[in-house]
């Protein structure tokens, strides 16, 4: 199919970004009649309720610096759809993006979902670029998850708490079931979920497929040293002095995943070196948490939208900021516990600005103003991010501290109205 017959932008538009589907009989049967690209390089896949884009970032980090070609596929992008594949830390080319869009598209012979269609376009760009492992973010759940069509080398589950009950279910366990889907027969899996009754759920899953199940707190160690730096103990090496860029005791946990992630994988034909985990670590970079946009006053970007992430959050707004006022700018889907993260973080700020993100699932900002007036505070209510940002940045004074959370919508409106700056 020529290129020219073919609007990307606008094909990608009409498959709708919020439709989700569960199964794997649409993307199988899709990626079949390319030749199954998954199968031409190895993986390692990740789940969980939050931090798997941190953890995957900091995975593909190491084994870059370790020499070899790694893709990387996560979800959401912020501003630019093509955030969302890349390779050695570089985005696919929009020359690139187009044309396997193109190629994608002419072999589809079922209804396919947008999240169905840009793995499938992944999947066959890091086959086209030879890479030798891709390091894949799964979308929701696991189980039924367009990325779950893999044999990874190892499956990470960063940790489980309530999001997207509607689809998992409205239990932990539930939860847990779907996002041990990933790990396979004689697999390996790794976890930072800490909760009795969900390691018994994974624990029984690793026994029943034969899997090894590694627990943080358990199996693997981190802890902050004295001086600031980080100290990892795992299951073949003991690291010290470690620096984590990503603010955050929770990125300490991830961190100590994507390490506990590679030593894996060095069994299994991806040696790594102490040096490259260093260097992997120190270089990860990843946008929309704990991200400071700029200072004086200081603005702070994070796209926690459920009730784990904004725990997170406030965790690292007492321990880790220092400022004198600080001024929440907060906009969040209707289909979001909004109420929970509300009554979590609105103590801890002076003045709250509410926003509408530009979403068809977007909480309208009048509304939320009712539970907050229900909470005894008051708001002031704008009508899109952009006008949020204008009124915050009149507000704070030079030791504030903005704080703008609640959607990864919202991050992204906030980051292409940083870059129009």
């Amino acid at each position: 199919m020529r290129l020219n017959k073919l609007n990307p932008s606008a094909y990608l538009e009409s498959l709708n970004v919020d439709k989700m589907r569960f199964g794997l009989k649409s993307i199988t049967e899709l990626l079949s009649r390319q030749g199954n690209p998954q199968r031409s390089f190895k993986t390692i896949i990740i789940a969980g309720t939050n931090g798997k884009g941190s953890t995957a970032a900091m995975i593909a980090s190491i084994l870059h610096s370790a020499g070899y070609k790694v893709g990387l596929y996560t979800s959401p992008h912020l501003v630019d759809v093509r955030e969302r594949i890349a390779i050695n830390g570089k985005k696919i080319s929009r020359r690139e993006f187009n044309r396997t869009i193109a190629y994608v598209k002419n072999e589809i012979r079922e209804q396919v979902t947008y999240f169905e269609f840009l793995t499938a376009v992944a999947f066959l760009y890091f086959k086209n670029q030879k890479i030798d492992i891709a390091v894949l973010e799964v979308g929701l759940g696991g189980r039924l998850d367009a990325t779950n069509v893999c044999r990874p080398l190892v499956s990470v589950i960063t940790n489980i708490s309530f999001d997207h009950t509607a689809c998992l279910g409205d239990t932990l366990e539930s939860i847990a079931y779907e996002k041990a889907g990933i790990v396979k027969r004689n697999g390996i899996c790794i976890t930072a979920a800490g909760q009795k009754n969900v390691l018994e759920v994974l624990e029984k899953i690793c026994r029943c497929r034969k899997a090894k199940l590694y627990c943080l707190n358990r199996d693997i160690k981190i802890k902050k040293q004295k001086d600031g730096l980080s100290s990892y103990q795992g299951l073949h090496r003991d690291i010290k002095n470690l620096i984590i860029p990503l603010t955050g005791k929770h990125q300490l946990f991830n961190a100590a995943l994507a390490v506990a992630a590679v030593e894996l994988c060095a069994k299994k034909g991806f040696p790594v070196n102490d040096a490259a985990i260093y260097k992997g670590l120190y270089n990860t970079r990843w946008e929309a948490r704990l991200e400071i946009l700029q200072d004086r006053p200081s603005f702070l970007l994070d796209g926690a939208h459920n009730q784990a992430s904004i725990d997170a959050l406030c965790r690292s707004l007492k321990n880790d900021f220092s400022f004198n006022r600080l001024i929440l700018v907060f906009g969040v889907l209707a289909d979001k516990d909004y109420r929970r993260m509300l009554k979590k973080i609105i103590p801890l700020a002076s003045k709250i600005i509410l926003t509408q993100v530009r979403s068809k699932r977007a909480m309208p900002a009048k509304d939320l103003l009712e539970y907050v007036k229900k909470m005894g505070r008051s708001a002031i209510v704008t009508e899109n991010v952009n006008q949020a940002i204008e009124r915050v940045i009149i507000m704070a004074g030079k030791q504030d501290l903005i704080c703008a959370t609640g959607s990864f919508y919202l991050a992204g409106e906030v980051k292409q109205a940083f870059r129009n700056c």
